[in-house]
């Protein structure tokens, strides 16, 4: 062989050997992109659910959460909620509110935090609420003690009149004067119903009282609701009852060696000796209610209207000085609202006028009692027209 052919040989061999090479590393190539992924989704941890954000709940409040009545009752309410249903809700609360133009505005500052479910507790908000839910339909509103409603705005309110009636029946035996006094708030239908219900429940067990009223045209008022319940006193009056929010008439009464009782809380502590009962409301089963229709998607408008029987009233801390039997005759009310048996405002019952409201054995619907704007026979005085 000549060299010539030598050198074409080693040469055709080191070619053949660098295109083998390059083969490989283009190989190495082609694999390394495939394999890298491989390995890092084999390592990723699986994707988990987002968590849905939590529904936002307002309250608007008419008086200060320390008000030891109304307020204070619906705060614990609140409270309940948060309870209750943990991080699927975030509540908040502005105190305070009027009745009047200014409700709206925070209506519609509650609305723009984000707020979902939003609760105006007073009957001053009808109007206001009703605006600003037909500007967002987005917002479901819970209207307490109104009777307007509309398609993302429904009503609740409680039997405030049972627990005034049972209040009655103790006021009825412990007075000596014959002469009881109420501190009214606000002349609506739902107060008027509540110093009915209160006299009504006094002459069930001693026809003899009379019933005063003295008017204050707020709401909580404390230095006002204190001056009513002293010009009761001056009056004749020994047992004072209130339909305002805060706990001073029990501390007139305590102050003027008399008897009173609490109103929407448990007011005992406020006047140890005076205090013949608290005649109390419990939001907790509602407001559970209202928001756990909002997370599930079951909320719709309406009106619902709770009372002893739903757990929303009750007459709580009976003072000592309350007679066994009088006891007794409580628990035999409480039981009668509680499985229907007893009905409160069952006829035959008088007005003021004389004339017969409701017939014998007739007994009063919803619409009746929505609408009471009269005295029934007993109350003293003329129903003001209302604001």
């Amino acid at each position: 062989m000549t060299d010539l052919n030598k050198r074409s040989l080693i040469k055709l061999a080191a070619l053949t050997s660098l295109g083998m090479s390059a083969a490989l590393v283009g190989c190495g190539k082609k694999e390394e992109p495939t394999a890298a992924p491989a390995a890092a989704a084999a390592s990723a941890p699986a994707s988990e659910p987002a968590k849905p954000a939590p529904l936002k709940v307002a309250f608007a409040y008419v008086g200060p959460v320390g008000d030891a009545g109304w307020t204070f009752a619906h705060d614990n309410g609140r409270k309940a909620v948060e309870a209750e249903f943990g991080d699927k809700i975030v509540t908040s609360f502005v105190e305070n509110v009027p009745e009047s133009a200014d409700a709206e505005r925070v209506m519609r500052d509650l609305v723009g935090q984000g707020n979902k479910l939003i609760f105006g507790t007073t009957f001053g908000y009808m109007e206001p609420m009703l605006k600003v839910a037909a500007d967002s339909k987005d917002v479901k509103f819970e209207h307490a003690t109104g009777y307007k409603t509309a398609e993302n705005l429904r009503t609740y309110d409680s039997r405030t009149y049972e627990g005034a009636y049972m209040a009655g029946v103790i006021a009825g035996k412990m007075t000596k004067s014959n002469v009881l006094g109420v501190v009214g708030s606000i002349p609506i239908p739902e107060v008027i119903r509540n110093i009915n219900s209160f006299t009504l429940g006094a002459q069930s067990v001693n026809p003899k009282v009379k019933t005063k009223v003295v008017w204050v045209n707020k709401w909580f008022d404390p230095p006002k609701e204190g001056e009513g319940a002293a010009s009761l006193i001056s009056g004749g009056a020994d047992v004072l009852f209130q339909n305002t929010d805060s706990s001073a008439v029990l501390q007139k009464a305590e102050e003027k060696g008399k008897f009173a009782f609490g109103w929407d809380s448990d007011m005992s502590k406020f006047g140890p000796k005076a205090h013949l009962a608290s005649a109390i409301i419990n939001w907790a089963p509602y407001y559970k209610k209202a928001v756990k229709d909002a997370l599930d998607g079951t909320w719709s408008t309406g009106g619902v209207w709770w009372g002893v029987k739903e757990g929303a009233i009750d007459l709580v801390s009976v003072s000592d000085a309350v007679p066994a039997d009088s006891k007794e005759q409580l628990e035999k009310i409480k039981a009668g609202l509680k499985d229907g048996s007893f009905v409160i405002w069952k006829g035959p019952i008088v007005g003021q006028d004389g004339k017969e409201v409701l017939k014998k054995d007739e007994v009063a619907d919803d619409k009746f009692l929505g609408g009471i704007n009269f005295y029934v026979k007993g109350v003293e005085g003329k129903v003001p027209s209302g604001k």
